[in-house]
């Protein structure tokens, strides 16, 4: 039923393309116009996955159907940046009840996961690849709570498309077969990734057909089954298994306690527009630090990507990256973390005053409260009632652990290697807690009514590219599209969540639609700057325009992906 349009529909597009995968980005040449529908639209990664959310939308299903099941052919299709083996978060606008809902479905470290373990096999940090790195994946948990709260389908149905796609095969798109290429030897490294991801041990070229029957049958076992076949079934005993086999600290208690959690999401306001993130153990509310800091400042009188603009934004981002270093991390654990003093007006006041206009910041503190390298795939849906999702899924690093348990046909994340082994740090290693996490959705209401459905993926990228996208739109007015291909800037090099410090102020990378004048402007208040083509992050937007009653879309041009609608 569904492989005939899937099929036909993905091989016309990547004709269209002519599979050149040098892809424009950062610069006028890739501004172009947004999508526009009425009834609804989806925007993510994958112009396959767009296709299957809005054939569920034109088949009775509602937003979260759709992100669901695009979600799942996500999984299928770009393998190195999400799937079942990692986790999720969403923001969910219901229009029926006029609010917002927040889901927090990321894992816990297991049981076995003491810091002490690491101390004994003299490790001073945990490794970013490997069986060591392993959270309980919570994906399909949280799959499921959206699609109980707030679906209108069977499990059956939302996942049939990408058991079809997994089974009978999809053509590797052109970003996506680069970040392939990449990891062939990584994946070549294990004989169970090698075997799911790997064709005569080579990645498959961009046009190349592939398939992930293992995967499919995966797939199938959690619809006919629900979300206990992954933590209380089958897939848990063979994930358990592997990870007694391969040096792992898994238990079947890990994957049978673990749960999702519906949170409150936060906001602030920023020029009129309430933007709305998730609360830690995510970096969201580094978006809302971020935008408080800037807030007073006259950013459309500097002019877009200017010197003077990029310096503030850059000291803003250092300021809210260091606080993310001291305070971030699982709030059920953690039970005093300063997030409303964090997110206030006044805290941004305070801190502001440590931005000096005209010179680069070396070293930064972080806050004194009064209390105490990755890929991902983001997608937004929005449906004829005006629900929402703003949903997004990673399995970490690209291919995450860079281990796939036996014939599961997904990799298991890396989230683990996020935690601090600092003693007294509040993101420090214990048993069955959240690690910081890096992945973030984002909604912006405007008069109590949804407006901006986006995100940005790239692990610490995420905050920056979130403020500089709704920057350009409410600052700099441009539209949905323009807003994701205007050329970006990343500071990198702040503290960590996991306890590295700021040395000599970090570094600027800024993209090829940064002039010169403005690097060099920079450079003379003491930034280090490079330009560069990867990191960028990948964008991905849904407003809706109320007045017009229409949906207007945008798609990262660095990325395969779309924004369409109906």
């Amino acid at each position: 039923m569904w492989l005939g349009w899937i099929s036909a529909g993905v091989m016309a597009m990547m004709a269209g393309w002519g599979l050149d995968a040098d892809r424009p980005t950062g610069g006028a040449e890739a501004a172009h116009a947004e999508a526009v529908a009425r009834q609804g639209m989806v925007a993510t990664s994958h112009p396959l996955a767009v296709q299957v959310g809005v054939e569920v939308l034109k088949r009775g299903g509602n937003a979260v159907d759709a992100a669901i099941a695009a979600n799942a052919v996500l999984g299928v299709v770009e393998p190195m940046s999400c799937g079942v083996g990692g986790d999720l978060f969403a923001i969910v606008w219901d229009a029926r009840t006029r609010k917002h809902y927040g889901l927090n479905a990321s894992g816990r470290s297991p049981y076995g996961a003491t810091r002490e373990l690491f101390a004994r096999r003299q490790l001073k940090e945990i490794p970013e690849r490997g069986p060591l790195s392993w959270s309980v994946p919570g994906c399909v948990d949280g799959w499921e709570m959206l699609r109980t709260r707030f679906g209108s389908m069977s499990l059956e149905e939302i996942l049939a498309p990408a058991i079809a796609c997994a089974e009978n095969g999809f053509l590797v798109t052109p970003v996506i077969g680069q970040e392939w290429q990449r990891g062939q030897e990584l994946l070549s490294a294990s004989p169970d990734t090698a075997r799911t991801y790997l064709r005569d041990g080579r990645a498959p070229q961009p046009g190349e057909r592939m398939t992930n029957r293992h995967l499919a049958q995966t797939y199938r076992r959690i619809a006919q089954e629900g979300r206990d076949a992954f933590y209380r079934g089958e897939i848990a005993r063979q994930i358990v298994a592997f990870s007694e086999a391969n040096g792992g600290l898994f238990s079947l208690r890990d994957f049978a306690e673990h749960t999702s959690t519906w949170v409150e999401p936060v906001s602030t306001n920023y020029r009129g527009y309430d933007v709305w993130e998730l609360p830690p153990n995510g970096q969201g509310i580094a978006v809302l630090q971020i935008l408080n800091l800037l807030e007073p400042f006259d950013l459309r009188g500097l002019g877009h990507n200017t010197a003077e603009y990029l310096h503030l934004f850059i000291e803003a981002k250092k300021l809210a990256y260091e606080d993310r270093a001291k305070f971030y991390a699982d709030p059920e654990v953690e039970k005093n973390l300063p997030i409303a003093e964090l997110i206030s007006k006044p805290y941004a006041q305070r801190r502001r005053a440590l931005i000096d206009r005209e010179r680069a910041a070396l070293a930064l503190p972080a806050g004194d409260s009064k209390i105490g390298r990755a890929d991902t795939v983001y997608l937004s849906v929005v449906d004829k009632d005006r629900n929402a999702v703003s949903l997004i899924q990673s399995i970490y690093y690209a291919w995450g652990s860079g281990l796939v348990p036996g014939d599961l046909g997904f990799c298991l994340q890396n989230r683990g290697c996020l935690f601090a082994l600092e003693e007294g740090h509040p993101n420090r290693l214990e048993p069955h807690k959240r690690p910081f996490h890096t992945i973030i959705p984002a909604m912006v209401t405007r008069e109590g009514r949804p407006w901006f459905c986006f995100g940005v993926m790239g692990g610490d990228m995420q905050p920056q590219g979130q403020v500089q996208v709704l920057c350009n739109i409410i600052d700099f007015g441009m539209n949905v599209q323009e807003a994701g291909a205007a050329a970006r800037c990343q500071h990198t090099g702040s503290s960590t969540p996991t306890g590295s410090q700021m040395k000599d102020g970090g570094k600027v990378t800024v993209e090829a639609g940064v002039s010169e004048e403005a690097i060099a402007g920079l450079k003379a208040k003491g930034h280090q700057v490079s330009r560069g083509q990867r990191g960028f992050g990948g964008y991905q937007g849904i407003l809706i325009d109320a007045e017009k009653g229409i949906l207007r879309g945008g798609s990262d041009p660095r990325k395969d992906g779309c924004a369409a609608g109906y």
